[in-house]
């Protein structure tokens, strides 16, 4: 666990560190989002705040190389070198449209550059278990395949619920800490690449949290957003194809390995797949935005950005803890466990709203753009996509 701590606590303190330099630095190239009728905050920002993660990311690889214990991986597997380079388009692409100004077509390319670059690199669903099958090898097409489309899901799923400060970056890392977990308890005796990039991308979310969370003195932007959605489709990635039959079968089967990258993400995903729902019934394009997304749901009945991101942020701890008790619990007591945080999580998505609600409407809390506490009434919004 040392040497974890050790990439988690460089990642954390390079990106707590630089992200006051890439601030000026998006003031200074013109990467400042302007406030209007779709957003939530009432002065220009700067955004690009991606660069900081990834220098974090990119100064944690370099901690990891020097430290004996991940020697081997980086000696015996090419993984971390394809997620590096992967990363490095990523970041590229996502710089220039904090910038400029993108397509969602050229991002798209971009995107599908990026997995291209993974897959190359090493990073694929080679095989996995399945439960009465064992386990499934996928040939060299296949896997290609799916693995740019599971990244391409990911990366597009943090993408569109960057809709509120520190939303994103909260919500990817509660669910790296909990792939971590997994992959920790799962594998013994070899240091994986599912493991490391789960403890960096934790330590730099975190890191970069002090800076984002409401009111945010700067975003994550495109290139933050998309960088993080690649590192944790590359860590399930990895983890799927490194899991072993697991030594009870029964539902947990299910969990271990296949679904348990989609418990995790649950949230995020559930939002992407709503929003093109609704956007394909409405006969609008894929990616035209809107502000009918879980975090803008909760924003209009709890009427304050804070309350609205820390239910999301319990919304995604719970489901992380919950999967984590059914995976990985070696008994009945530990399904019942997970039972019973699942109930919690349903409970509360039935109750919270509605006590939000009604709070909402007394108008006893308000949180202005600048994090006051301001009139009543109802905040502006800040769709992202």
């Amino acid at each position: 666990m040392r040497p974890f701590l050790i990439v988690f606590g460089v990642a954390a303190a390079v990106s707590f560190l630089v992200t006051p330099f890439v601030r000026a630095l998006a003031s200074r190239v013109g990467a400042v989002d302007i406030p209007n009728d779709r957003k939530v905050h009432s002065e220009p920002t700067p955004r690009m705040g991606g660069i900081a993660m990834y220098v974090a990311f990119v100064v944690a690889l370099a901690v990891a190389w020097m430290l004996p214990d991940f020697r081997e991986l980086f000696r015996e597997s090419s993984e971390p070198l394809g997620i590096l380079g992967a990363a490095t388009v990523l970041i590229i692409v996502g710089v220039i449209d904090d910038i400029r100004g993108m397509s969602a077509p050229t991002k798209l390319a971009g995107q599908l550059l990026a997995a291209g670059v993974l897959v190359l690199g090493g990073v694929q669903i080679f095989y996995f278990w399945l439960p009465g099958v064992g386990v499934l090898s996928l040939s060299g097409s296949l896997s290609a395949v799916i693995t740019v489309i599971w990244t391409i899901a990911v990366i597009n799923a943090v993408n569109l619920i960057d809709g509120l400060d520190g939303l994103a970056v909260g919500v990817t890392s509660i669910a790296a800490i909990g792939f971590f977990v997994y992959a920790f308890r799962t594998t013994t005796g070899v240091t994986t690449t599912a493991e490391l990039i789960t403890a960096i991308v934790a330590g730099a979310g975190i890191g970069f949290l002090r800076w984002n969370f409401n009111p945010a003195r700067i975003f994550m932007g495109d290139a933050g957003s998309m960088l993080l959605g690649l590192l944790l489709a590359s860590a399930t990635v990895s983890g799927i194809s490194r899991t072993t039959e697991p030594k009870f079968i029964d539902v947990a089967g299910f969990v271990v390995p296949v679904l348990l990258p989609i418990f995790v993400l649950a949230i995020p995903l559930a939002d992407a797949g709503l929003a093109i729902m609704r956007r394909v019934r409405g006969r609008r394009p894929v990616f035209h935005p809107d502000k009918q997304h879980i975090h803008h749901w909760l924003l209009d009945m709890a009427r304050s950005h804070r309350q609205a991101v820390l239910v999301m942020y319990m919304w995604s701890a719970l489901m992380v803890t919950a999967t984590l008790a059914l995976a990985l619990g070696p008994g009945v007591e530990w399904r019942i466990v997970s039972g019973a945080i699942a109930g919690v999580l349903v409970l509360s998505i039935v109750i919270l709203p509605r006590f939000l609600r009604r709070k909402g409407t007394s108008g006893l809390v308000v949180v202005t753009g600048d994090g006051g506490a301001g009139p009543r009434g109802r905040e502006p919004d800040r769709s992202i996509r």
